[in-house]
């Protein structure tokens, strides 16, 4: 959520910026400003009516310890009146205030300098290639006919049981899901996040203070007589751990991560680029989150992108890093990097992880502030990346490395999974 004394003190670049993200209502700058200049003309006649009323009662003790009852009495009976305005001037501020509150919060962030225009994924900048794009025979199998072939995945049966979108694993597809996620789990450790094991829930005060809600309602599945959302990532419960929390400016940066299974409604899609695991309704991810200063946010965001690089290098999948466009950033980054590995049965890009940026955004909503080195508090700013998100992984890991063998396991994980190959 955008403060609104920066709004007040930055109207053109605020509507600037607004104008890369393509955001359609920037009306609403100038109804917040205007309401904001409401309040607070409201709190200052709330602030005379109450000093007067103060200075009078001071006066009426003053004539009543002088012996002058009748001035007294006289002072004493405009006392209702004042009551009463300060009670109808705290009705209206706190309606000031909420209605503020309420456009306040419909703002999307707003995005760095860096962010290129655009309103399309195919518009978002290519920062950087990475590997050779594997060259398969002309009888290579997608994904979806390995896991058939192979006994790795049962899609029919996620059907029989839930509905399209909840695959289940079976066989060596189960045991390659777990030993992915103790890997990266292992590798964020060594990077120095402490990992957490999250519920899988979370109330509405939670989906706000992380920019799921009001933005995605319609992407959560909803569990309607608790009033709770199933998470849609692990960066919604771990980022509230510090909901309302004043840190130690010495106790910068907090890293955490944690796996978690993912749920997404992912409403509106169909069609071959889905098929498989190209996108489910629930899959498993490892998420990252860090909690910094705010002069460091950006050297971290590019420390949190090497090290999903890193994962992807490990495991030997060619990749590519872009920066998103206005138009395809998400409501509450200032910056994000995609990371996406090349499909080479498919011949194209996978997309495996965001790394985002908020700077304040969250930490405004969230009231998770640190203490300086003044001892004053201020907002920290919050960052969290996929490490890694597991399906379109399992899917260009399959793909790319099948031979007529088998499928080879990447070296780095065979201690894990505990054989070398598919077969």
């Amino acid at each position: 959520m955008l403060q609104v004394s920066y709004i007040r003190d930055n109207r053109e670049q605020v509507l600037e910026r607004l104008a890369v993200k393509n955001f359609k209502q920037t009306e609403l700058v100038d109804e917040i400003i205007q309401l904001d200049d409401k309040r607070r003309q409201t709190q200052t006649s709330m602030d005379n009516v109450s000093a007067e009323a103060n200075s009078a009662a001071k006066q009426i003790g003053d004539l009543m310890r002088a012996g002058k009852k009748d001035e007294a009495e006289t002072i004493k009976a405009k006392t209702g009146a004042w009551k009463e305005d300060i009670k109808k001037l705290s009705e209206q501020l706190a309606f000031i205030e909420e209605e503020l509150y309420q456009k306040q919060v419909l703002l999307p962030n707003l995005p760095h300098s860096s962010v290129p225009k655009g309103l399309t994924p195919e518009e978002n900048e290519v920062v950087l290639e990475n590997g050779s794009k594997p060259t398969l025979p002309a009888d290579a199998l997608p994904h979806w006919e390995l896991a058939a072939k192979y006994n790795l995945i049962d899609f029919e049966l996620g059907v029989k049981i839930t509905g399209a979108g909840f695959p289940v694993y079976k066989n060596k597809g189960a045991k390659l899901q777990r030993a992915l996620i103790n890997f990266f789990i292992d590798e964020a450790e060594k990077a120095g996040y402490s990992e957490v094991s999250v519920p899988l829930m979370v109330n509405e005060a939670s989906g706000f203070g992380t920019g799921q809600l009001p933005d995605k309602e319609g992407q959560m599945y909803h569990v309607g007589v608790d009033n709770l959302y199933l998470i849609p990532t692990a960066e919604v419960p771990i980022t509230n751990l510090y909901r309302d929390v004043i840190l130690k400016g010495e106790d910068l940066p907090v890293k955490n991560c944690g796996h978690t299974p993912c749920f997404r409604r992912e409403a509106g899609s169909y069609g071959a680029h889905v098929r498989g695991l190209n996108r489910l309704h629930q899959f498993d991810k490892v998420e990252i989150v860090q909690v910094v200063q705010p002069d460091r946010s950006y050297e971290v965001l590019e420390q949190m992108s090497a090290h999903v690089q890193g994962l992807l290098q490990k495991l030997g999948l060619p990749y590519r890093v872009l920066r998103l466009c206005g138009g395809d950033m998400g409501f509450a980054s200032a910056l994000t990097y995609d990371m996406e590995t090349w499909s080479a049965a498919q011949q194209r890009w996978l997309e495996v992880s965001s790394v985002s940026n908020f700077e304040t955004f969250q930490s405004n909503r969230l009231k998770l502030r640190f203490r300086n080195t003044e001892g004053k508090t201020q907002l920290a700013h919050t960052l969290n990346g996929s490490a890694l998100a597991l399906p379109r992984i399992v899917a260009t890991l399959l793909e790319n490395n099948q031979t007529e063998k088998g499928i080879r396991i990447p070296e780095v994980l065979v201690p894990y999974t505990k054989f070398e190959w598919i077969d």
